[in-house]
């Protein structure tokens, strides 16, 4: 389960000040996979980083029951002075789980030979992205968060990641941000629509696609 209790956040641009969430009063309740739907620049990343709690709201608390990951197409968590291996020891001891297992599994997954210890500074954006589902999928959550995660590596290595991934959702949610409504629709059961800094959920994710697309096309 996630709460969220009068949850708000802004920013302070140079036009004015951006709401992304604003007063949101909602649960996500276990069970139920969810797509993020909403413009570019509505607060759809921004509030995936406050789900996972690496951005803090501006008013309000979120309340989480369960294991939450953080979203899985940000790789920039990673500290760049420490190599692969010392990135996945350090995750690890945060979400208290085997060190020596989640390092045995990111080598074996991420397909990143030597450069696992080399620093992180060194990776091109496609092995950040590799290591960063590696060590992704080497924890179990109840919530996976999916921020447009995009496809690395080449065709063998996107199957090995899909069928992972598909293996994790049989016991976790997910709640994916993306603008392609087939991967809603494949992963996801429930729809949350941004809009203004407002929230509508809908429980069938048909529903919700047709919600937001009625509101691009109406533009």
């Amino acid at each position: 389960m996630i709460r969220f209790d009068h949850v708000s956040k802004a920013y302070g641009m140079r036009s004015g000040r951006k709401v992304s969430v604003d007063d949101l009063n909602l649960t996500f309740r276990r069970g139920r996979s969810i797509g993020l739907l909403g413009r570019n620049g509505a607060g759809k990343s921004t509030l995936l980083r406050m789900i996972a709690g690496t951005l803090a709201p501006d008013q309000g608390e979120i309340h989480r029951r369960g294991r939450v990951s953080w979203p899985l197409g940000f790789s920039g968590g990673f500290q760049p002075a420490l190599t692969g291996r010392q990135n996945t020891r350090f995750v690890a001891r945060i979400y208290g789980v085997d060190t020596d297992a989640l390092c045995e599994y990111v080598q074996d997954f991420a397909e990143l030979g030597q450069f696992l210890d080399m620093p992180v500074s060194s990776y091109s954006s496609g092995m950040r992205a590799r290591l960063a589902f590696g060590v992704s999928m080497g924890v179990v959550f109840d919530y996976y968060l999916v921020d447009e995660i995009t496809a690395v590596g080449d065709a063998a290595f996107r199957r090995k990641c899909n069928a992972v991934f598909n293996q994790r959702l049989v016991q976790s949610d997910v709640i994916m941000v993306s603008h392609s409504f087939g991967t809603i629709r494949e992963y996801c059961t429930s729809a949350a629509v941004l809009e203004n800094g407002k929230m509508v959920f809908y429980d069938d994710v048909e529903e919700g696609i047709a919600a937001y697309d009625e509101i691009i096309n109406r533009d």
